[in-house]
């Protein structure tokens, strides 16, 4: 694979790990072990056996908390020191050929993305925890799950096209963090207006 080839392969990984990183690294092994995908050398553990099992059933394990309401939100508290240096460490693996410099940047790269893919499922899980009822959490999980494994494969079979995908995917991520952000300053943060009280009542008739 050329550089751009590599580049795209570690930006997808990446973000999809910000996701949900044990799909990623499930779906990464698996495409090596059943010979669907050579890996770079950096990463050709993954196809062990051990490695896909035990990723395979952390996935099994996150498939339900995720879509619990309150548990994922803990959940993704625990995986913000886990996703990101998890990602960046793929990114590392896929740039391993490659000289010094260019791993250490391939990983700080990997790892920033994981954070912003993942601080947007976070925060967008806290905003859907607001709902009183549990479909969005299901709904929302079903779909990061999807993302995270669609995404690897992407990355895997056209690398190229993927790293354009994920440029546009960081910018919705920055946009949906923004919005939230915005959404509990307004709702929560110093003059909101009281539970039950309107954000902008209506002036009585005249």
């Amino acid at each position: 694979m050329d550089t751009l080839q590599l580049l795209g392969l570690a930006l997808g990984t990446a973000f999809s790990a910000g996701l949900n990183v044990y799909a990623t690294v499930a779906v990464l092994g698996a495409a090596e072990y059943f010979d669907l995908f050579n890996l770079p050398t950096g990463l050709s553990i993954l196809g062990h056996p051990v490695v896909i099992f035990g990723s395979a059933a952390l996935f099994f394990i996150e498939f339900f908390a995720d879509k619990v309401p309150y548990v994922d939100t803990v959940w993704d508290g625990i995986h913000t020191f886990i996703r990101p240096v998890v990602a960046g460490a793929l990114s590392l693996g896929i740039f391993s050929e490659m000289p010094e410099a260019w791993k250490v940047i391939a990983a700080l790269v990997g790892g920033s993305v994981a954070l912003t893919s993942h601080g947007a499922k976070a925060s967008t899980r806290v905003a859907a925890n607001t709902s009183p009822e549990p479909f969005s959490n299901v709904v929302l999980s079903v779909v990061e799950d999807a993302v995270a494994i669609g995404l690897t494969t992407l990355a895997m079979t056209y690398p190229v096209i993927t790293a354009i995908v994920v440029v546009i995917l960081m910018v919705l991520a920055f946009l949906i963090i923004r919005g939230i952000v915005r959404f509990f300053k307004r709702t929560f943060g110093p003059g909101a207006p009281p539970p039950g009280v309107p954000a902008n009542p209506q002036p009585p008739p005249a």
